[in-house]
């Protein structure tokens, strides 16, 4: 701990850093940053934007950055987006920012930061244009972790052939994330045609009887062939699961 105090003394860490290192996360006026959940789990912590304000948004992804060296945001709005832009020129002008604003995800990172790289790939796939937003959210995360991302976009059921045409690519990923809405039938045919792990991702695109992503959800919880399935446009946990199996393959490969 003397060391600790040292070093913010000396002006080499920040009281948020230290607290960090201390107590596991660090206590702002906008909440509770997990500085170690990566380090505990696996998985990096992300700002949830959707109900909090711009304010709140802007000054947890400073906390990330102080803390950890990045900071990942989802479900973003453009006020969220333009707070974040704003806060990081003055707080922390070397950040480097990724705006992603089609998958309202964004990712900031420190100039020091090391990516991690994993030795798997992680295959990402759309039934349709529409699923692209919870699609890209688990994207945003995979590659964070350090997954390499292959996009297989629009295959859905309505054209089979489209899917066909893919089945060489989509054997040779490592894991399968398949989005789809409507009556989510696409991650049953899928699984059904390959040798790896299945994730299916829900999507509520679809209206009617069964929309909001109830009847895709219902369709994959009874799928007849083997597959995982995460709550409905929960990118952010499809991509969390493929990126925990990413990293049990690239510690197989490694050993």
């Amino acid at each position: 701990m003397r060391d600790l105090l040292e070093a913010v003394a000396a002006g080499e860490l920040s009281p948020e850093a230290a607290q960090a290192q201390l107590q596991g996360y660090v206590v702002g006026e906008s909440g509770r940053f997990d500085a170690t959940r990566e380090t505990r789990s696996g998985v990096p912590e992300a700002v949830l934007a959707e109900g909090k304000t711009p304010t709140e948004v802007a000054d947890l992804i400073a906390t990330g950055l102080e803390t950890t060296g990045r900071a990942i945001a989802t479900r973003l709005t453009p006020d969220h987006r333009e707070a974040v832009h704003d806060h990081l020129d003055e707080s922390h002008p070397g950040a480097t920012i990724e705006d992603d604003q089609r998958a309202r995800t964004l990712v900031a990172r420190a100039p020091d930061f090391e990516s991690p790289n994993l030795d798997a790939t992680v295959g990402v796939v759309t039934a349709g244009t529409s699923d692209a937003i919870p699609a890209g959210e688990a994207t945003t995360l995979l590659e964070e972790m350090g997954a390499s991302v292959e996009r297989i976009d629009d295959i859905g059921v309505a054209s089979l052939a489209r899917m066909l045409d893919q089945l060489g690519v989509l054997r040779e990923q490592d894991v399968l994330i398949v989005a789809a809405g409507r009556e989510g039938a696409l991650p049953t045919v899928i699984a059904g045609l390959v040798d790896v792990p299945v994730i299916g991702l829900p999507v509520s695109t679809g209206y009617g009887h069964g929309g909001e992503g109830e009847a895709a959800l219902s369709g994959m919880v009874q799928s007849c062939t083997a597959l995982s399935v995460v709550n409905v446009d929960a990118g952010f946990t499809a991509g969390a699961q493929a990126g925990l199996i990413a990293r049990q393959l690239d510690d197989a490969r490694e050993s």
